[in-house]
């Protein structure tokens, strides 16, 4: 796939475009716009990240367990039994919930999308217009700076930009793209300021969105659902034979009629399929995504709830992330009043701030500290980037302005610089160098750069980080503060944000990429500064092969390769088109002080379903025991579909759905799956052996076996019900009463379409006495099971 996008995105820019020669740049008129529209040369909407209503109603109704359901219901009807098909009123219930419950996730997560969508700066009648994406025409002329995603195929008709395409060709380092250079759909602008003219709009595009284009290639894997295909495929194998097993041997060697055989054997199957619990999953998903919604976070891909309620190490952007990105310049040091005359500076830095194309947090805070000139007479612009970590602008006649990062302009540090980078300021200088400079790659001699100034800017920690901070330590979520700054002002932030480890530090530019043991330094550190782009998509990388999961948190285009790499992204709003298009969270209001709801969400999903799975797959193992035993003894499977059924509505679908809303919100520990069938395997032993139990002394007490073996089902299921409900809370213990409540009359009031005769003394004994052994039993297996768990415990830390 990768090899294919290359090919095709190297076609594309060799591709040769004839540009006139235009005496300005205007861009289209209103008519020109209307014109392209009418013939067809509009842009098309973006590709909702939800599904749509088709969809999602397609999803909740052509299902693998919904089929065999209604096989089952069909077999039945077949033979006229009505009254055994009432568990198809539960799946038809299921499938409404369902479709009800993702459609109002849907209208949540639209609007905030709607708030999300990246637009494009264009020129109409000669004026910048911000328009969304899907408002573009053919031969628009497009402003593009840094942050910006490039939203259509387009041809850059002056200036120069660096653009990261690493999402689309593979190729992390940046490229720079001048006039007559094609710019590829789903990029993304590094730094510099071009115009550009588009060529291809909608479905044309190489790429018709970043969101698109990478959801496609890297899929958030779903443990919950993964684990459900599982059970599905196991169950389907058996399902089958075993119904016609049960089927021909009721027929054949029992001689029973058709119509007794179909219902006997179409209980043992339905018994088989934990109906409601792929919806529960999706139900609950989903109302995590609408709660979250509610608070304004922006679920993009509805598994990254599940995926980051699993995440123990949190990487964190320091600039934008921890603190508000709003940096304003506290302190003006200047450096060389002897070599050039403080106006002269001034002049020369407010020459460089009208005529540089960066539009990142330093250079806006400069612009509102100077008034930038733009006049001048420029020969060349380098625009800042976090590779370099300076950026130049060229004068005909006087020379390079040059701002960066002190260590790259100065020749030695100076106490101011030390004094602000250890109150955790942000330090960046200034130098002149007198004559044109145009390589982009190297510095002139430090000895022939004459320092203009030094600046110390302030920014502010976001309110809440010390609090949040220490919920993720408490909840041994380890967290990593990755930025580009100097090591000084990152630690010093990391210790201001409360972060333990802010000491455990490294500036990651003194350490030889090609021989850089990543996984060690992410064992022995928790700050990481001056971190390029690259860096930062290996520091991710090596802690997912030392097995963690990891989220990373960015809001700019340094930050993409690393976001795309973490098993989970998130954003900041108020951060680049870029990031936001990639992440699968973002923050609408741009406080990652709201990820502790995330998190807390994700686990309450997992918690829930995993808790109530175990009820579901207790009839699931049980009915297949029973059903092979029924086959291996030659007799009939001990229950009828509406019994089944009853099962189904007040044991499994009325708690799980009852407690969906289940505030649980500690750490998720081992697998869904294991947790699951480890919960359910001992209460359908139970219940399989007591069932089966009576069958050898029954006949001698004269006592009704099918409503003995009915009431030690419903007996151990709601046993079941109240283990999955411990430790009790008030809607638990409300639910336990109700479920019993809910079985207890439904016996006692349709006890003749339930098939169940009237309770009797021998009937009663019997049940008793094997309830009593039954949980004695029990109670050994799960203190059993109790201890095995503990001794594993220290082995599998």
């Amino acid at each position: 796939m990768k090899e294919e996008k290359t090919e095709t995105a190297t076609k594309l820019q060799n591709e040769p475009h004839r540009i006139s020669d235009l005496p300005e740049i205007t861009g289209l008129t209103s008519e020109e716009v209307a014109q392209k529209i009418a013939n067809g040369e509009g842009g098309s909407a973006r590709p909702s990240v939800t599904k749509t209503t088709s969809q999602i109603i397609k999803d909740n109704v052509c299902t693998l367990f919904n089929l065999l359901n209604f096989l089952i219901a069909g077999l039945l009807f077949s033979v006229h039994a009505y009254s055994n098909m009432a568990f198809i009123a539960i799946i038809l219930v299921n499938i409404v919930i369902g479709i009800a419950q993702e459609l109002k996730a849907k209208k949540l997560v639209d609007e905030l999308t709607i708030l999300n969508q990246p637009r494009a700066l264009v020129l109409r009648d000669g004026v910048p217009t911000e328009l969304s994406s899907d408002q573009i025409v053919r031969d628009d002329i497009m402003i593009l700076e840094s942050g910006r995603q490039i939203c259509n195929d387009a041809v850059v008709l002056s200036g120069s930009i660096e653009v990261n395409e690493s999402l689309l060709t593979g190729e992390s380092d940046a490229v720079i793209r001048q006039e007559g250079s094609q710019l590829l759909s789903g990029s993304f602008v590094i730094c510099g300021k071009c115009f550009a003219k588009v060529v291809h709009v909608g479905n044309e595009n190489y790429s018709a969105s970043l969101a698109t284009e990478v959801k496609q290639e890297k899929q958030t894997s779903s443990e919950l659902l993964g684990s459900m295909r599982k059970v599905t495929r196991f169950t389907s194998r058996f399902l089958v034979p075993i119904g016609i097993a049960l089927l021909a041997e009721s027929c054949f060697l029992q001689k029973s009629s058709f119509e007794t055989a179909v219902v006997s054997s179409c209980a043992g199957l339905l018994g088989m399929l934990p109906k409601g619990l792929v919806l529960l999953i999706s139900v609950s998903l989903a109302t995590g995504v609408s709660r979250l919604a509610k608070n304004r976070i922006l679920v993009q891909n509805i598994f990254a709830l599940e995926t980051l309620a699993h995440v123990d190490v949190l990487c964190l952007d320091k600039t934008g992330t921890i603190t508000s990105g709003n940096l304003t310049v506290s302190d003006i040091l200047p450096l060389s009043p002897d070599k050039i005359s403080p106006e002269q500076a001034e002049n020369l830095l407010s020459a460089y701030l009208g005529n540089t194309d960066d539009n990142n947090a330093t250079a806006l805070a400069l612009k509102a500290k100077f008034h930038p000139d733009f006049s001048g007479n420029v020969s060349g612009k380098i625009p800042f980037s976090s590779r370099r970590k300076w950026g130049a602008v060229s004068f005909d006649g006087i020379g390079t302005v040059f701002v960066g990062a002190p260590e790259r302009l100065l020749t030695c540090s100076l106490p101011a610089e030390e004094r602000a980078l250890k109150a955790g300021n942000r330090v960046v200088a200034s130098a002149f160098y007198p004559e044109i400079w145009q390589d982009d790659l190297t510095l002139p001699d430090s000895k022939s750069l004459i320092p203009l100034y030094l600046f110390t800017l302030t920014d502010t920690i976001r309110p809440n980080t010390e609090k949040t901070l220490d919920y993720f330590a408490r909840q041994g979520v380890d967290v990593k503060i990755i930025s580009g700054d100097h090591i000084k002002t990152v630690s010093q932030t990391a210790r201001r944000a409360g972060l333990k480890r802010w000491n455990h530090a490294i500036d990651l530019s003194t350490i030889d990429e090609s021989n850089a043991d990543y996984k060690k330094l992410c064992e022995e550190y928790s700050v990481f500064a001056r971190v390029t782009p690259r860096q930062k998509q290996s520091l991710v990388s090596a802690m997912q092969e030392s097995g963690h999961k990891v989220a990373m948190t960015g809001d700019g285009v340094n930050d993409l390769l690393a976001m795309h790499q973490a098993d989970c992204s998130i954003a900041v709003a108020q951060g680049s088109d870029a990031s936001r298009q990639l992440a699968q969270i973002v923050l609408m209001e741009s406080d990652f002080t709201h990820l502790p709801e995330v998190v807390k969400e994700g686990r309450k999903v997992i918690h829930n379903v995993t808790r109530t799975a175990g009820v579901f797959f207790i009839k699931t193992i049980y009915s297949l025991l029973l059903s092979i035993f029924c086959l291996v003894v030659n007799i009939p499977f001990p229950f009828i579909p509406i019994q089944i059924t009853l099962v189904d509505a007040f044991i499994e679908a009325f708690p799980s759905f009852a407690t969906i809303f289940e505030s649980d919100t500690s750490p998720v520990s081992g697998s869904f799956l294991s947790t699951a069938f480890c919960n359910a395997v001992p209460f359908s032993l139970i219940i399989t052996s007591t069932i089966l139990f009576p069958a050898l002394f029954t006949p001698l007490f004269g006592g009704d076996l099918q409503l003995v073996q009915y009431l030690l089902l419903i007996f151990f299921s709601l046993t079941a019900v109240f283990k999955s409900c411990f430790p009790f809370t008030p809607l638990r213990i409300a639910i336990c009463i109700l479920a019993t409540g809910g079985v207890v009359t439904s016996i006692l009031l349709f006890s003749s379409i339930l098939h169940l005769s009237a309770l009797t003394l021998p009937t009663f004994l019997i049940f008793l006495i094997t309830a009593i052994m039954g949980s004695v039993l029990l109670i050994l297996i799960l203190k059993i099971q109790q201890a095995v768990n503990l001794t594993s415990q220290p082995a599998n830390q």
